[in-house]
């Protein structure tokens, strides 16, 4: 059986997938303010287009709104909000505590259960000098994978109790998930507690303890991915951002940047 196609239609048929082919992977067309939903369970992800702009993430900053949710600031204002994650101590928070002190920039630290009761005097120190500890979960679960709300209640206020006993505070109440891995519901579970979740929009692999970035590269990566409105994951782990910390901040703030807390966030 033959079937006959006008030279219309063929031509046609070629102009469409021309199209679809030269259309971008990562499209700029996501934008940071469109509605841009993850699956219901997701690893937090980005994608860098441009030296010096913000990321695409996998969910935007109008979505994660709703939920009190952030993983930048203002695009429009030269402010970086800095934080630190830290499962243990592995010797370096101290001089980053130091250099910290030394330029006056506020830093928050999301620390896990462990980190409370094997390092006391440091959490002391962090609030004493006016950081920010933020709720990394107790135990450093797979948060994306707990979908009853006494589970993931548990996994919060077990952190909370533990901050309060040392410190006799209460407890700044912003969430970071760990690893990045969260689902709606755990969206909407950290903020019926009262919780500000926030991801962020640079981060670099500094986290292998046998295998740490050379100091240029990080500082190349750190330096040409900041952008207005980022908020910044680094680890407390890394020696090699304890070696640059001191050298990072005068870059930035020679880039015309300046420094906030995580309670000036908005969207």
């Amino acid at each position: 059986m033959y079937i006959t196609v006008h030279k219309r239609t063929v031509l046609t048929l070629f102009v469409c997938l021309v199209a679809i082919l030269l259309i971008p992977f990562g499209s700029e067309t996501l934008g940071t303010t469109s509605e841009t939903v993850p699956a219901s369970a997701s690893d937090w992800g980005l994608s860098f287009q441009k030296e010096g702009e913000a990321p695409i993430a996998n969910a935007s900053r109008d979505y994660l709104g709703n939920f009190n949710a952030y993983y930048m600031g203002d695009p429009a204002e030269k402010k970086l909000y800095l934080t630190f994650d830290a499962g243990y101590e592995n010797g370096f928070t101290a001089k980053i505590l130091d250099v910290l002190k030394q330029h006056e920039v506020p830093a928050a630290f999301f620390l896990v259960g462990n980190y409370l009761e094997t390092q006391p005097d440091l959490v002391k120190r962090m609030c004493e000098e006016g950081h920010i500890v933020g709720n990394h979960t107790y135990s450093h679960p797979d948060m994306s994978k707990i979908s009853e709300e006494a589970a993931f209640r548990e996994e919060i206020e077990r952190f909370e109790q533990g901050f309060r006993m040392l410190t006799n505070r209460e407890l700044p109440r912003f969430y970071r998930p760990p690893q990045g891995k969260f689902s709606e519901e755990n969206l909407k579970q950290a903020k019926d507690l009262g919780y500000q979740t926030v991801f962020w929009s640079l981060a670099y692999v500094d986290w292998y303890n046998d295998n740490q970035p050379k100091a240029e590269d990080a500082m190349k990566t750190l330096t040409s991915r900041i952008h207005p409105g980022a908020i910044v994951l680094l680890h407390s782990t890394s020696e090699t951002n304890a070696q640059i910390l001191d050298e990072l901040l005068c870059k930035w703030k020679e880039m015309g940047y300046t420094f906030a807390p995580l309670t000036e966030l908005t969207n």
